[in-house]
């Protein structure tokens, strides 16, 4: 049995961002058993200008123009705290102005948060950090917490907010860590170069929908295709995806949809792609939507491009494939490997194509089954408790 603990969460995801998040699903299963606080992201005076429409930018606003309370009780056991301060935008400065000047950032910010705990009668807490490493440089000095966690699930130093500053300063956070848990193997090999007391805890996903959509629900927008349909559910862009993937596809089965549900970044807007007949840009959908999508596909797949950010990347979109018992076609990656007994793992375009032949021809009841109770395996439960596993392993 994990002791009852008080939780301060920090991270770069807002509780109010309107995609998945894993840090957000974290907190809700920290919170069954525990007190939570998740803190969102203050805001800087640039930031809320250039995003004054955001949904989230509104509501930080209305906290520090004294319009809303800066602390609300979302959840059972589980608080949200809106920072009722702007913060120096520093990004763009050199690192021996942006250091002083970040340290003035997190004292201000832990003070919002002190706050926070006081009001909430938190003491002894534990802190968990999602990938937040310039704004919570300094919170296991200026907070009264017990043991820190820091949890790193992407490759940040490959994004250029992040890689200015950050090949400096995360390496300095993981080891003021207690631990370091990363959502990959990959990730978990990076982590050890700073902190020795570094672990892989997996993944979790919210399976039940896609495990009991109704197989009779098809969209209307897939209602009217003849023929196989390749689908992708996911933001489109070409940091993470490879266009010459889907092109390949595409050309060499012209008999073949290939159907992409979500956003487009400039670069998917502005491809060759938009040319073929049997490409369907759908756009985004309603996060309920999504389970009836998959289940109208026949080959699922993710097209990742190789690289820094991707290798050590986990697509929970696979669990969700899999979860619905649909053949699935990725790129191979290390982190791949995990998943590598229940998906076809491709190398190279002419190969996707070679797989989702072999995908469409193979699928039985009985696969679907295999893939089904495999990606069961991967829930926010298994993933909380191998993080306190790797605390007491580490004390």
């Amino acid at each position: 049995m994990v002791k009852q603990r008080n939780i301060v969460i920090t991270g770069i995801q807002p509780w109010d961002i309107e995609i998945g998040s894993n840090c957000k699903n974290i907190a809700r299963e920290f919170a069954k058993t525990h007190r939570v606080l998740y803190v969102n992201s203050p805001i800087d005076r640039v930031s809320a200008w250039k995003k004054r429409s955001w949904t989230t930018t509104k509501n930080r606003l209305k906290v520090i123009n004294k319009e809303g309370s800066a602390l609300r009780e979302v959840e059972k056991n589980l608080w949200v705290l809106d920072p009722s301060i702007y913060i120096l935008p520093i990004n763009w400065l050199p690192s021996f102005l942006f250091k002083p000047l970040n340290w003035l950032n997190g004292f201000r910010f832990a003070g919002c948060i002190d706050k926070a705990m006081s009001d909430l009668g938190f003491s002894n807490c534990s802190l968990f950090t999602d990938s937040d490493m310039f704004r919570s440089l300094h919170l296991r000095d200026l907070l009264d917490v017990n043991e820190f966690v820091y949890y790193s699930r992407d490759n940040l130093m490959t994004v250029p907010y992040w890689e200015k500053h950050g090949a400096e300063i995360e390496p300095i956070i993981m080891k003021k860590a207690d631990v370091v848990v990363t959502n990959s193997p990959h990730l978990a090999e990076l982590a050890k170069m700073h902190n020795l007391n570094s672990f892989y805890v997996g993944q979790g996903c919210e399976i039940e929908s896609y495990q009991n959509v109704r197989k009779d629900l098809i969209p209307d927008d897939l209602s009217d295709l003849k023929g196989p349909i390749i689908g992708y559910i996911g933001l489109l862009t070409t940091r993470r995806l490879d266009i010459k993937v889907i092109e390949k596809i595409a050309s060499s089965k012209p008999d073949w949809n290939i159907v992409l549900v979500g956003p487009q970044e400039r670069s998917f807007k502005n491809s060759s792609l938009h040319y073929y007949k049997n490409i369907h840009f759908l756009g985004s959908k309603n996060p309920d939507e999504l389970p009836s999508y998959v289940n109208a596909f026949d080959v699922c797949i993710n097209p990742q491009v190789v690289n820094d950010l991707t290798k050590g990347n986990y697509p929970r979109k696979i669990d969700e494939y899999l979860a619905a018992g649909k053949a699935t076609v990725a790129t191979y990656t290390p982190t791949m490997e995990v998943f590598k007994d229940h998906c076809y793992l491709a190398i190279s375009p002419i190969n996707y194509v070679k797989l989702i032949e072999k995908g469409l021809k193979e699928n039985n009841k009985e696969l679907a089954m295999e893939r089904s109770v495999f990606a069961a395996s991967h829930t926010w439960e298994n993933n909380v408790r191998l993080i306190w596993e790797s605390l007491e392993s580490a004390a």
